[in-house]
Parts: structure tokens; sequence; C-alpha cells
């Protein structure tokens, strides 16, 4: 059955989800599940009213022109939606989380102030378990912090598989924390905690209704992430509602319950066993074939790593400084500048940077180090189909001073030659062979 899906200053882009602003005509009850960003609530007064000396904004409905009493009815008019929405309708309201931001005091001298925040919307509940309760939000904080550690927690809820999808895109903005330490497990589901244990995505049974906290995707299609929380929604609507598992359970078993619980039990030791061999060859792997980064990455992260890699499989030491390599042998020592461009060619600036590190090598006493320039343009080509990539200023000035001018292709193929040789080979001829090129390496050298 299809459900009716509004989003509120949210942008998600698919046909079947209706748009509407926070304050807004469409009511939140009227949907089956509702999904609001409510990062600029807090827009409606910032944008008017001024901080006091404190930092306070505040404002008097006495002589407001109605301004704070209007606020306070839309914010009543919203949780009262989103208490229905969520109680009498069963539905589901998925909230971006966000630190509660600048409040306004709406305060007189005939009442007690009031304070708003990007929050005051949201309904309440309290859950209780024997000793410990759950008061969402009076007991809650928003707080804000920034960053990108997220461990999801293997819910099996649909909404985290939905963050799941974009594993790495997510920048959360605030973290919920319970004032009172309430173990939230026994009364909610969390979905995902950062890297020190803050809880970043969390859903909140109400009744038969849930409420959704989940942290902000950047980066992504608005399209791409209303298609996977929609399926989210989709398979949420049919889940039955938490609960907690109570202690005295374990004593009301069923029929083969425990040989079915040991047989899951041998199955996540398997697993467990078999997950560590994975990653464990993924990171060979990973290590294995991080050469190949030098056919196309750029930037000192990704390609001078590719390099080195390249480098020590012909048998150098290989260091790093300043954006430079310095290798050493039995045959000689030598500087090399690997660069990168998306363009034709590379051009002047780390063929000077290498000249410059090849004269202080001198002046300082070092000797004078051969000078090895490593170049890769029209990195979206085929290697072997990548016109010359280097500029005739660069080649002059490496014929000049006796540099040894390369491609990563041909740092490729000779780093490949070497790692397919056997096990007891020295290398020492091709170590020779950069070592002793001046100028612009043969092809028919590097095949």
């Amino acid at each position: 059955m299809a459900h009716r899906v509004l989003s509120v200053d949210w942008r998600l882009d698919h046909p079947s989800i209706e748009r509407e602003e926070f304050f807004g005509r469409s009511s939140l009850s009227a949907f089956d599940a509702v999904a609001v960003d409510p990062a600029d609530v807090p827009q409606r007064w910032t944008s008017d009213i001024a901080p006091g000396g404190d930092g306070v904004r505040r404002t008097d409905p006495q002589r407001d022109r109605g301004f704070g009493r209007t606020l306070g009815a839309w914010m009543l008019r919203r949780r009262t939606e989103a208490e229905d929405l969520l109680l009498k309708g069963g539905g589901l309201l998925v909230c971006r989380l966000r630190a509660r931001g600048e409040p306004l005091e709406i305060s007189s001298d005939e009442s007690p102030p009031e304070r708003l925040d990007r929050w005051s919307w949201l309904p309440s509940v309290s859950l209780v378990d024997r000793q410990h309760q759950f008061s969402f939000p009076a007991n809650g904080r928003f707080v804000s912090r920034h960053g990108r550690d997220v461990v999801f927690q293997e819910s099996g809820s649909p909404f985290e598989d939905y963050l799941q999808r974009f594993e790495g895109s997510i920048a959360y903005d605030a973290v919920y924390q319970d004032l009172l330490s309430t173990p939230i497990g026994r009364f909610a589901t969390v979905l995902a905690r950062n890297r020190i244990g803050d809880v970043l995505a969390l859903e909140i049974p109400f009744d038969e209704g849930r409420l959704i906290l989940v942290p902000p995707v950047v980066g992504v299609a608005p399209s791409q992430e209303a298609g996977a929380l929609l399926e989210a929604i989709e398979k949420a609507a049919d889940r039955p509602a938490f609960s907690s598992t109570p202690d005295w359970l374990p004593a009301y078993a069923v029929p083969d319950e425990e040989s079915l619980a040991d047989e899951l039990a041998s199955l996540h030791e398997r697993h467990a066993a078999l997950a560590a061999k994975i990653e464990e060859l993924s990171a060979r792997l990973r290590e294995k074939t991080r050469i190949k980064e030098i056919l196309y990455a750029r930037g000192r992260f990704a390609l001078l790593p590719a390099a080195s890699d390249a480098f020590r499989a012909l048998g150098f030491d290989v260091g790093a400084t300043d954006e430079l390599l310095e290798l050493r042998s039995d045959e000689g020592d030598a500087l090399v500048a690997v660069a990168a461009t998306g363009g034709e060619a590379v051009g002047l600036p780390p063929y000077r940077r290498l000249l410059s590190a090849v004269d202080r090598s001198v002046t300082e006493g070092e000797g004078r180090r051969k000078g090895i320039l490593v170049v890769s343009a029209s990195r979206e080509l085929d290697p072997r189909r990548r016109p010359t990539q280097f500029s005739p200023e660069v080649l002059r000035g490496c014929q000049a001073q006796g540099f040894c001018l390369m491609t990563a292709y041909q740092l490729f193929n000779l780093a490949r030659r070497a790692l397919e040789a056997p096990k007891d080979a020295g290398h020492a001829d091709l170590r020779r062979l950069l070592l002793e090129c001046d100028g612009e390496l043969r092809q028919v050298d590097a095949a």
C-alpha cells in the first residue's frame, strides 16, 4: 500500500513526496510519514529580534503585536499534529538531528517566561522500565558536535539501512544525550553512535508510531536520498512496535528454541571468523594494489604513497620530505618529484621544485643526487593512449640538468616487472636504468 509522505524543509525530490514549510499550511497528522529538517526554524525569530545584553533574544507579547504569541501557537500546533501523527495515526516522524539552536524567550510581567527553540514542537513521551525512566524530550540534550565518525549498531532497522547506504556522506551536527544517563537501549532503538558512544541516530516508540532521529547526509543528490528514505519508510511501516525484552522471558522456553539459539551462536562465531579473514585479505589486497593508483591518482595522500610503493618494489629505500621522495640504494641516491594533472601536460612547477631540492642537497653538503621527475597527465585516459605528458620546457630542463623524466605508466611497468621477477632478484639493473637516465626515459627501456 502506498503511504502519504510529507517533507518539511527537507529537500527530497520524489514525485510521491509532498513538500511543505514548517510554518506552512499542511497538517503533519494528515500523512502517514513526515520527514522534518528543523535547521531553519530559528530563523523565524533570529532575523527579527536582536540579542539582549546577556546574549538572549527576548520578546514581550504585550508589545510585539502578537509576534511571540503567534510563534508559541505555531509550536503548539505542530506539537499537537506530531502527537496525533504518532499516537493516533501510528505514523512515522523522521527528523534530522540538530542542536537546539538560538532560543527565543517570550516573557512579560503578567506571565512566566516561555522558551522556544528548534525542538519546542516535539511531542513528549515518558517510558518506564522498573527503576529506569525515559522522558523525551524533557530529559534530552541535543548537543552541538560535528564529525563523520559514525559507528552503526546493527539494529536491523530500515532507517539504519538507509544511513548505511550513504556511509561516508554522513556529517553529524549534533548528538543526543540523556540528562539522567538512562540506558536508552531499554526504551528505544539506537541506530548509530560516534566513536565515543554518543547517540547519532535513534528510533523512539510512541505507542504504534515511531519518531526517528537521523544525522544529515551531505553531498548526495536529493532524489537519491529520497528514494532510500522512501524505501525505509515502506519497510518500517510494516514492522511491529518496539518493546524491550523482560528479564523473566527466558524462563518460558518453547520447543527447539535452545537448539536454534545454539546453531545461531555457532553461525555468529563462524561469521566473526570469516569477517576477520575478509578484513585481513581486504587489507592485503589494498596494500598490494595501491601501486596502481599512480596511474590515475593525484595529491600527496594518494599519488605519493603509490609512487613510494613502486620505488620500493625496485629495491630502493624510500623516504618522504617536502612533497618529494628520497631514494637510497647501493647504486646511488635520488630525489623524486611526482606530479599529476587532469590537463594534457605537466608544466614547470614540479621541475623547479625538484631542481631546487637537488641544488639544496649540494649546498647543504649532502652531495649531488640524481633528480627523477615522474609525471601523470590526461589522467582520465587509458595510460597507453595518453599523448606526451610533459611540456617541451620540462623536457629541455631535465635534459640540461641530467634528470630522469618518466611517466607514471613507465614507473608502473618497471614496478610490475620487478614484482613478477623471482624473489631473489636484486633489480639492480632497474635501479641503474633510472639513475643513469638523462632526459626522457625511453619507452623500450620501461616496457
